[in-house]
């Protein structure tokens, strides 16, 4: 949990139960005016209905193949993952949002649109690091030496998600860009517009991308 001015900024893992626990005590305890969530008006109806697999191959014309594509493996990653926790991706989210209209809060959804960013993946994403990703995938199926041992059920601390954020932005610098820096500049604006006018706000939003938004806030508000 990062805190800037106002602002409240919880990290969380899309399929932990650490995480459902994290939010429904921040949000009890500081009472805010809005709850902000790491999420577009597509996902964000998405998780309320339920819906799976919403994109379909027509979208491939909007969002480009790689994109679909990489849209179609997280999601079936996660999900499996979640299910081995016993918690669907994205649970910690609409905890947030119950929490938020059940104590009167406002709800902001932040995020950039989906469709923005499987678009510039697509667009962005070099030949290099579609053979490292191969390669790093090769790795991890046939080596031991490279598997990470992680508890699915926590949000993993903060020492490991810098080294990891930092290896992704080593051998994928377009794919961080896109999915990390782009994205924290957008919800940073979002937030940026929220701290002067409300009282506390809560953000929940994937852990690692705390640091990175309070440094973009902090250069929005000068």
């Amino acid at each position: 949990m990062r805190r800037f001015k106002n602002l409240v900024l919880v990290g969380t893992s899309h399929i932990a139960k650490q995480s459902l626990i994290e939010v429904e005590e921040v949000i009890t305890k500081e009472n805010p005016d809005v709850v902000a969530l790491e999420l577009d008006k597509q996902r964000f109806y998405a998780l309320i209905r339920k819906e799976k697999g919403k994109l379909k191959l027509q979208h491939i014309k909007n969002i480009g193949f790689k994109g679909y594509l990489f849209a179609k493996v997280g999601e079936f990653v996660e999900r499996k993952l979640g299910e081995r926790v016993g918690v669907s991706p994205g649970e910690e989210m609409l905890k947030a949002a119950e929490l938020a209209s059940k104590q009167g809060c406002k709800i902001a959804l932040i995020d950039q649109k989906i469709e923005i960013t499987l678009k510039n993946f697509s667009k962005e994403l070099t030949w290099r690091e579609k053979f490292n990703f191969i390669v790093d995938i090769f790795k991890g199926v046939f080596s031991k030496k490279h598997r990470i041992k992680i508890d699915l059920s926590k949000v993993p601390d903060q020492e490991f998600i810098n080294k990891m954020l930092k290896q992704v932005k080593d051998r994928y610098p377009n794919f961080y860009k896109v999915l990390v820096t782009d994205r924290n500049k957008y919800m940073a604006a979002k937030l940026s517009n929220l701290i002067p006018n409300f009282n506390k706000i809560v953000a929940v939003v994937g852990a690692g991308h705390e640091d990175e938004i309070i440094e973009e806030i902090k250069i929005l508000l000068k």
